[in-house]
């Protein structure tokens, strides 16, 4: 974990983008694009081929196993058809990244609210959630089409702060997607890098623009103790 410009801030709200920062979904995903592949007597592809690039959501991976389809008539399909593949399999190897179900512990004993805020839109966002029984641990859910606008835009973030009563001054959002750090700076939340989530290698993290990167799950709790430290001593 670099150090936080933020550490001298008490964390009122703590929110996760879902695919690639609070879950690992690429399994999955990935799962769902072989599929697609193979009935359109297309090989399959190796699992760290398209991993990294789960966060761009469906269409970046529609155009990884379809490169030449160019005409929206017929990639939209294609997308569709990919769609329709994950949501039949939706949670078979999906689950929560290592130390993260730690960190949710820690979060809940130190009283502070939880949410997602996701571009995944809900028809898939909500079932993945009760399947791993986090829907009613979270206290809030933004899903894609929650909203009007979507990450990078702020809104998204800002709507999850009205609903569980947070300051966005007060609540860090972390994600794997350039996007969601634009989203959280715009909104005025500190914004933190998952590093082990779907980054492309060599991409350069450092220039997001987020207050912290951080290389595990549990690195966020260690964050979170010092900030709750260090408010308490000073109060």
């Amino acid at each position: 974990m670099n150090d936080p410009k933020s550490s001298t801030v008490p964390i009122h709200a703590v929110f996760f983008d879902l695919d690639g920062t609070l879950l690992d979904t690429a399994p999955d995903l990935v799962n769902a694009l072989n599929a697609l592949l193979t009935a359109n007597n297309r090989n399959p592809l190796p699992f760290e081929q398209v991993r990294n690039h789960v966060s761009q959501g469906s269409a970046a991976l529609t155009r990884i196993g379809f490169p030449e389809v160019t005409q929206d008539s017929e990639f939209e399909p294609l997308r569709q058809e990919l769609l329709r593949y994950y949501a039949d399999s939706i949670c078979v190897d999906t689950a929560l990244f290592a130390e993260t179900e730690e960190l949710l512990k820690h979060i809940e004993a130190q009283k502070i609210p939880w949410g997602i805020i996701t571009n995944k839109p809900a028809w898939l966002t909500d079932p993945l959630l009760d399947v791993l029984d986090l829907t009613h641990r979270a206290a809030c859910v933004v899903s894609g089409d929650t909203l009007p606008q979507r990450k990078p835009e702020p809104e998204p973030l800002l709507h999850a702060c009205e609903l569980i009563g947070a300051s966005p001054a007060h609540s860090i959002y972390i994600g794997d997607d350039p996007r969601d750090i634009h989203a959280g700076n715009a909104a005025g939340m500190y914004t933190c890098v998952a590093r082990y989530g779907y980054i492309q290698p060599g991409a350069e993290v450092d220039r997001w623009g987020a207050d912290f990167t951080i290389a595990s799950p549990k690195e966020l709790t260690q964050y979170i103790q010092l900030a709750k430290h260090i408010h308490n001593v000073g109060t």
